[in-house]
């Protein structure tokens, strides 16, 4: 078996090293190399060629999102990046997702050696999702489709005009894990403002998920939060599953709300997308859509199949736009797909299933 060959980029000696030794435990990782800044590090990767990169965010002489933009320019490849839980490093985090990185792990505050060792198997995971991952050059911009321009030009025009869209009764609930901030993102900013309540559940830790609800919500015409327990679930509205909470959807008679609580994790993950799809199926039934979008593992496949069953319009992201193809794979095999769309596709589908009117 070919071993996945990485090149830890990390200014911190102490941090190389505990690298270094954590991936040597798996037998399918070669750590092939270690740089201390970008510099370096671009020669290693010429010399070395890796196939997956760890990349620390401050470093001296170039940080690591200026690095990762230079090098998603050049040479494309998948990185893992190491964050904190700052905010700013949340902000960083996120920015380093936009640029094309596959996804990242957090530095512990304290204790680094005992702290790595806690997160030694995700970090193990992610680099082996990252090593298949379909990494594209930064300068390669998704183009909408035809549906996509189509809807958000007639937005544009009609404003929030109340025939665009029926709303009663509907809800559309998205799940998502690795390469999901991105394919959320390109969703959700295609909806116009007066698009039927929108639940997002993306594996995200705790903290991440504010930061990237509040970044979206500066993105796209609808507004988007962190959900709160409680919170009334409406038009125009998206509500993104907290990390290290559950989200699911309630009913008392015509009102939704969301209900946030610490279940155990579900298919490992909390928050996770079956938990969302099941309560959805369950109060929404057929007044609802289903989009389950790129990721690993197989979470949201069982029950995007009991929205399908309940009579829920559910689609699926196809395998050339994903970065990862896992969950849509899954739920594919589950039987639970209506339909499986290309990214640029998929706003255009939801819009059209809810009734968006073309005489607006």
């Amino acid at each position: 078996m070919k071993k996945i060959r990485v090149l830890n980029v990390d200014d911190s000696a102490l941090m190389r090293q505990v690298l270094a030794s954590l991936l040597a435990k798996d037998q399918e990782i070669e750590v092939v190399g270690s740089a201390p800044d970008p510099y370096i590090a671009r020669e290693k990767i010429k010399a070395l060629n890796p196939d997956v990169i760890t990349l620390d965010v401050e470093m001296p002489r170039m940080d690591g999102i200026t690095f990762l933009e230079k090098l998603m320019r050049g040479h494309p490849m998948p990185v893992v990046m190491v964050s904190s839980l700052t905010e700013a490093g949340c902000q960083t985090t996120l920015r380093a997702l936009e640029l094309g990185a596959v996804d990242f792990i957090t530095k512990p505050k304290i204790d680094l050696r005992e702290g790595m060792d806690e997160v030694a198997q995700d970090l193990i995971a992610k680099i082996k999702v990252a090593a298949s991952a379909r990494v594209r050059p930064l300068l390669v911009k998704r183009e909408a489709s035809e549906s996509e321009t189509k809807y958000a030009s007639r937005n544009t025009l009609h404003g929030s005009s109340s025939a665009m869209i029926k709303t009663t009764d509907t809800i559309i609930a998205i799940g998502s894990s690795t390469g999901g901030t991105e394919a959320v993102k390109d969703v959700l900013e295609v909806l116009p403002p007066n698009t039927p309540p929108v639940l997002i559940t993306q594996h995200m830790p705790e903290r991440f998920t504010k930061t990237w609800a509040d970044r979206m919500n500066g993105l796209c015409r609808i507004s988007v939060k962190e959900a709160e327990d409680g919170d009334s679930v409406l038009p125009g509205h998206a509500l993104v599953a907290p990390g290290g909470y559950h989200m699911a959807l309630e009913r008392s008679g015509a009102r939704y709300t969301v209900r946030i609580n610490q279940d155990p994790p579900v298919n490992r993950h909390r928050p996770s997308v079956d938990v969302l799809f099941a309560s959805v199926a369950r109060y929404a039934g057929a007044n609802a859509v289903g989009v389950i979008l790129t990721g690993m593992g197989g979470d949201g496949a069982k029950e995007l199949l009991t929205m399908k069953q309940a009579g829920a319009f559910t689609i699926a992201q196809d395998e050339a736009s994903c970065v990862v193809f896992g969950m849509p794979k899954e739920a594919i095999k589950a039987g639970a797909v209506d339909k499986v769309l290309p990214l640029g596709d998929i706003a255009g589908a939801i819009l059209a299933h809810v009734g968006y009117s073309k005489a607006a």
